[in-house]
């Protein structure tokens, strides 16, 4: 059995403790033990970060721009031998597995360019003689917290930037999924980052997390995850000064209005809800549809759903691969049990025997729902999606305005002032127009509005919002 340490201060440690991770297509398959940090080691890579920080906070944008640019060519060159483990170590299918590996080095190459980019202002005073200078430097310690989801995608678009502009890292992985990350820390050390400027500290959240939140050497936490530790994480970061960015949950509305293509309308539908086993924040868990096309809509999507192959991530045919974990598959039939209990017909919905010992769900879409119901007002993150059925465009926007989420939302529809009105008066942070909610671009900023999200947006150029800090200085010529 492959072992794998900790990353600290340019050294690989051994932790007191080692974790399995384990292959939810097939238990049997270990993919590794991956070393659980203690509070010791992590105030070690507290502490290599903040000495680090002194020259890489004054390194040149080119010295930054080579060591990411040498991390984003390695990882393209790796997307194959990094998807395949990606999808034996969290789920997904092979070729969305490989995708995302492609765009965390796509991310990379992005933040590369970025670190050339960063620009400030010249102002005139209001004073005469006087010039005013606006500039943007680095934090310092930014510590991160992953979740399970995109174990490479997302790690890669919070190191990335924290590293174009000049900060010092260290990142606490999902403890269901260190493998990627793992493989993403050597590649950027192997790409020529300084030790310290990235420390990999894996384990439980609630000894590791609470050690980075808590600690006055760390000046920031960028956090996705659950919203109940997210809010958890803000009020402590709030006490201890540091500066916070929380991504969190979702229950993304996709309304389909009668005249919308049906055929365009289940895909997006199909795709939003159910693709990447459910397991995306920003999946379509709520569809709501004008009563016209309703129940076309209902047993087209019906007859999408039982051609879907579910099985092995890695096997060439699938394409819905198993729920992470057991607990992750017992929370999903719970809430499918729950929407039973309140009213709602399922269909789908039952563990699916595949050749390999796993954690398989078949899709479960659940009709006759009300909008108060469980089902619709609690994330599942899974493989379920439920239909609520509304009279026209202003009850399905009303509809999908009324979560206590707001990341994502997408409509259905070929008329041109209904999609417009719907991009400006959605409650959220990202709008789909016949496309799913589900899956957005690298170089544009990610995030929502209510309780999905807090601080400042992640990717793209607006990255640089929450990963630096603004000087303002006088100059008397």
């Amino acid at each position: 059995m492959t072992r794998y340490a900790n990353y600290i201060d340019g050294e690989w440690l051994d932790g007191p403790t080692f974790s399995r991770n384990v292959n939810p297509s097939d238990v049997d398959d270990v993919v590794g033990e991956y070393s659980q940090a203690d509070v010791q080691q992590t105030a070690r890579a507290i502490q290599a970060a903040r000495k680090a920080f002194a020259s890489w906070s004054l390194s040149t944008p080119q010295q930054r721009f080579d060591v990411l640019d040498r991390a984003g060519t390695a990882i393209l060159a790796r997307k194959e031998e990094l998807g395949r483990l990606l999808a034996r170590e969290e789920g997904k299918t092979l070729p969305e597995a490989i995708g995302e590996a492609g765009r965390a080095g796509q991310i990379f190459k992005f933040f590369a360019g970025e670190a050339l980019r960063l620009g400030g202002e010249i102002v005139q005073s209001v004073r005469p003689g006087m010039t005013v200078e606006v500039t943007r430097e680095p934090l310092g310690v930014i510590g991160m917290i992953t979740p399970w989801n995109f174990p490479i995608a997302i790690p890669a678009w919070k190191i990335a930037p924290a590293l174009a502009y000049g900060n010092c890292v260290v990142i606490k992985p999902a403890d269901l999924v260190p493998g990627s990350a793992w493989e993403l820390v050597k590649i950027i050390a192997e790409a020529g980052a300084p030790a310290g400027v990235i420390n990999l500290v894996m384990g439980r959240g609630s000894v590791i997390g609470e050690a980075l939140v808590n600690s006055p050497d760390v000046d920031a936490i960028s956090f996705t995850g659950s919203v109940s530790t997210g809010r958890s994480i803000a009020a402590k970061c709030v006490e201890t000064g540091k500066k916070v960015q929380l991504e969190m949950g979702g229950k993304n509305p996709m309304v389909v209005l009668d005249d919308a293509d049906l055929d365009v309308a289940v895909e997006a539908c199909v795709n939003g809800a159910f693709f990447s086993t459910g397991q995306r924040c920003t999946a379509s868990s709520r569809l709501i549809v004008t009563e016209g096309i309703h129940d076309r809509f209902v047993e087209a999507v019906k007859a999408r759903l039982k051609t879907l192959k579910i099985g092995d991530a890695l096997a060439p045919d699938t394409q819905i691969g198993p729920v992470v974990d057991e607990r992750q598959l017992a929370q999903d039939e719970r809430y499918i049990a729950i929407a039973r209990e309140e009213g709602g017909t399922v269909f789908g919905g039952e563990r699916v025997a595949a050749s390999t010992n796993g954690f398989f769900l078949a899709p479960a879409l659940i009709t006759d729902t009300t909008p108060t119901m469980r089902i619709n007002r609690e994330e599942v993150f899974g493989p379920v999606a439920s239909v609520i059925k509304v009279k026209d465009y202003e009850a399905a926007l009303a509809t999908a305005n009324d979560t206590e989420f707001g990341l994502s939302a997408g409509i259905c529809t070929t008329s041109l002032k209904y999609a417009t009105h719907f991009k400006r008066h959605a409650q959220v942070g990202m709008v789909m127009v016949n496309t799913a909610t589900a899956g957005v671009d690298y170089h544009v900023p990610f995030g929502g509005r209510k309780g999905s999200s807090y601080g400042a947006r992640e990717q793209g150029s607006y990255a640089r919002e929450f990963y630096t800090t603004v000087k303002t200085a006088y100059v008397n010529a």
